[in-house]
Order: structure tokens, then sequence, then C-alpha cells
């Protein structure tokens, strides 16, 4: 199963872009031998759009027609690392292609415009800078891949 994390914007290089890029190409390299991979990025490109419809919009124009959708919102579920891990198995499972992660605008998603998510994720009541968010949500689907291949990497 082809993981993607559709985020708007562009992370230019930098430690930002590093972060990320270790991270994808952790998750990359450990799920593949599981069925789960590559970690992937899909950068949409903002700079024209205006409002919360449009972003969501350009988002759902991104994603494959089958993929199990998942919504990065602050009214969305905290979720541990093993439960987050245990969803990923499940899927593949079930013989899901494509599982995407999308990160809405500052203003977060339109949901009247978006195919009805199958889980929408929170990281806290805390409010996160977009990039942050990125390389978070990167960091905890590697952090899942590695838990269902048995790595040591995560520690209850």
């Amino acid at each position: 199963m082809k993981l993607t994390i559709a985020a708007l914007s562009r992370i230019k290089s930098g430690p930002e872009r590093e972060m990320l890029d270790d991270y994808l190409n952790r998750a990359s390299a450990t799920g593949r031998p599981l069925g789960l991979g590559p970690l992937g990025e899909t950068e949409i490109d903002n700079r024209a759009l205006k409002t919360k419809r449009e972003e969501s919009q350009a988002l759902a124009a991104s994603l494959p027609g089958d993929a199990r959708l998942v919504l990065l919102d602050e009214r969305g579920k905290s979720m541990p690392a093993r439960q987050l891990a245990r969803t990923l198995e499940q899927w593949r499972d079930e013989g899901v292609r494509d599982a995407v992660f999308c990160i809405g605008g500052a203003d977060g998603h339109d949901h009247a415009v978006l195919p009805r998510p199958h889980l929408m994720l929170a990281f806290g009541n805390t409010v996160w800078p977009h990039k942050l968010v990125r390389i978070m949500l990167a960091e905890q689907l590697y952090r899942a891949v590695s838990i269902l291949a048995g790595s040591p990497y995560h520690r209850d």
C-alpha cells in the first residue's frame, strides 16, 4: 500500500526538508518489505489559491480515486502509534492500494468539497506550523511501519 502525504505549499531546501526526507526515506525502506510504501509526498502549489474551498478542491484533485483518506484536522482524534500501525496493517490486509494523509491550509479543510475521510487525526490541541506537521506526520508513519517491522525504534 502506497502512503502519501498531500500538503499545500512546498518545503524548500533546509533543515525542515532534510528532516522530512529522512523520515520519508526511512519509512519507505522499512515499510516496503511489509507491503507499506513507498511513503511519498504531493506538494500542491497554493500561491494562486485564495480560499479554503479552493485549497480543498486542489487536495481533492490530487487524490487517487480509491484511496483511504486521512485528514489532519484539529477536530480529529489523537491516535497512539500502535493504533496507527494496526490501522495501516488492516488497510493493507484489506487490499487498499493507497492511503493519503492530507494537511490543509491555515484555515483547515472544506469538508464539503473533499471525499468523506476514513480517518481524521489531530496532533493534540496545540496549533502547529504546517512544515512541522508534515515532519511529525512523516515521523509517525515511520514509527508505525517500524512497529510492524518489529524494530526497537518505538518504546512503550
